[in-house]
């Protein structure tokens, strides 16, 4: 049985104008010991979605349908009081902009502790000692534990609110965006860190991350998102090396490749549709240079190739040609244009 099941998850906010369709239709699963990795452009739903399984939606955020199920029980109308049981406890979450989360007026051991007392019952002591052995997990010097937030770099920071998410040996990390602002060494280092903690506690993560190369270090699966939607889903190396919906292509050719030093980046024309009338068909369909007729007016459908759930009417069209040319700039611009005219 998978530890955390998506169903046709949909998030609305409410607005002036009408309701923001965040979350449209999600569906996906964690099961133990898996790191999946939520990818996609800013605004796509990933942390609306991080935040829908915590029940930290913003004020005006509601669940407007689907289920989020975990250890197969469905938490998505718990209330509150039992969410908090469960939160820390079995779901942690390393926050956006960790290196600010903490708050600054507490001793980083104060605000462990916190959150150890919250959900354990244990004397002064002995979370003390908890507070050590994490210190020591993450290769923070234990006499450091003491120390108020601005006393810290930015990367000890960074591993403090790892060492709070895993005070209590989750069994779900969600992670958003944890090596955002730091550099390409210390992310490294974080990344590395967070995967052997994992194993002693034998722990899943769920990344959501703009970031491929984070997804491709550390990641099983990987759900890429558009728009709301899911567009492609399926084990990471797949995803990485024959993926089949032409957003994943255009993600790939917008990111550099190590192992490919001449590589010209071709970023994607266009800019994602609005959430509160989203178009009827493809949220793709405006910036895909496959797209047809078909593509504005129906739904993609799912079709299944190479262990991959791939939404897009054009599948047999990829490796038909498009692989070839997704990384050429003129095959997204000339099409693109030309969908702008015939509009």
């Amino acid at each position: 049985m998978s530890l955390l099941e998506v169903d046709d998850l949909r998030v609305h906010y409410e607005t002036g104008e009408g309701p923001v369709k965040a979350v449209d239709g999600v569906s996906f699963s964690i099961d133990p010991g898996e790191n999946v990795g939520i990818v996609g452009e800013s605004g796509c739903g990933k942390t609306t979605l991080a935040d829908a399984i915590l029940g930290i939606l913003e004020e005006n955020g509601s669940v407007a349908g689907g289920e989020i199920r975990f250890d197969g029980q469905d938490i998505t109308d718990m209330s509150a009081s039992e969410r908090r049981r469960l939160m820390w406890n079995e779901i942690s979450m390393i926050p956006q902009s960790a290196m600010n989360a903490l708050d600054p007026v507490y001793t980083v051991r104060d605000q462990i502790v916190e959150a150890i007392f919250a959900h354990e019952t244990m004397s002064n002591n002995e979370a003390d000692e908890r507070v050590r052995d994490l210190f020591e997990l993450v290769g923070l010097d234990p006499e450091r534990a003491d120390d108020y937030p601005h006393q810290f770099s930015g990367g000890m920071r960074q591993r403090a609110m790892i060492a709070m998410a895993l005070a209590l040996e989750p069994s779900l990390i969600l992670a958003d965006e944890p090596t955002t602002a730091l550099d390409v060494i210390m992310q490294d280092q974080i990344l590395k860190r967070i995967s052997a903690l994992q194993d002693e506690i034998n722990s899943s993560m769920m990344i959501i991350t703009h970031d491929v190369s984070v997804v491709a270090e550390t990641c099983d699966r990987v759900v890429v998102m558009y728009a709301g939607k899911v567009a492609e889903e399926g084990p990471a190396d797949t995803i990485f090396d024959r993926p089949y919906h032409p957003y994943t292509l255009g993600l790939q050719g917008a990111f550099p490749n190590i192992r490919k030093p001449d590589q010209d980046l071709v970023s994607i024309p266009g800019h994602p549709p609005e959430l509160i009338e989203p178009p009827t068909g493809c949220r793709f369909v405006d910036r895909c240079p496959l797209a047809t007729e078909d593509c504005r007016t129906s739904e993609p459908p799912e079709v299944r190739t190479d262990d991959l759930r791939t939404f897009c009417h054009h599948t047999d069209k990829i490796d038909g040609g498009f692989r070839s040319r997704a990384g050429d700039r003129d095959a997204w611009k000339e099409t693109v244009a030309a969908m702008e005219i015939q509009r």
